[in-house]
């Protein structure tokens, strides 16, 4: 089971590179779920990335190879496993009945 994973991690790429907490360029973006100017919220081939700062924009956006540029101050990345947040959802669904 583990292999299964593994492989499927290898298969989706994604690269992360961040210039002086000013400039950050993505790969492997999926989708744009939210943003503004403090917090953007994407899906990627590795899972949910939130993207938290101050006077975030996005300066290219390409859905069809998965590239992305957003320039601002960057203050936190961070990865959120798709498997995980459909287990949230699910618990909370499962509350509101």
């Amino acid at each position: 089971m583990e292999k299964k994973i593994e492989n499927k991690l290898e298969e989706a790429r994604s690269n992360i590179y961040l210039e002086n907490r000013k400039k950050l360029t993505l790969t492997g973006a999926e989708e744009v779920i939210s943003f503004d100017d403090e917090k953007i919220l994407l899906n990627t081939k590795l899972g949910f990335l939130t993207i938290k700062g101050s006077e975030l924009k996005m300066n290219k956006l390409d859905v069809q190879n998965g590239d992305l540029i957003i320039i601002g101050n960057i203050a936190s990345i961070v990865y959120s496993s798709k498997e995980g947040k459909k287990e949230k959802e699910s618990i909370i669904s499962r509350l509101f009945r």
